[in-house]
């Protein structure tokens, strides 16, 4: 049982001209539209955790939940990064926490 010729292969029979053909479509980019908070930027930000959760995080390596909601694994100096602004609406009375405690 022979198998088909794969036209892509070197010494592969070329196709027939008038044969099956490709076309080209063009797809038109849109720009985005700008985000307030764009994906990822919880990440250029220091977060507000419940400092009993921070511990508990170095001791035992599990993820803390931010008062924004942001849930990650703390290691690295926050000293480095401005504050969520999230964070700090929940921590001056402004918004409800979303770390599920009040």
């Amino acid at each position: 049982m022979s198998t088909p010729a794969d036209p892509t292969q070197p010494g592969a029979p070329t196709p027939e001209p008038g044969g099956p053909s490709t076309s080209t479509a063009v797809l038109e980019r849109t720009e985005p539209e700008t985000q307030v908070a764009e994906p990822g930027d919880h990440e250029r930000f220091s977060h507000y955790v419940r400092k009993e959760k921070i511990l508990e995080s170095a001791l035992s390596g599990e993820p803390v939940k931010a008062l924004c909601g942001k849930i990650w694994v703390p290691g690295r100096d926050p000293e480095k990064f401005p504050v969520c602004p999230t964070c700090k609406e929940i921590y001056d009375g402004l918004r409800d926490p979303q770390d599920g405690e009040d």
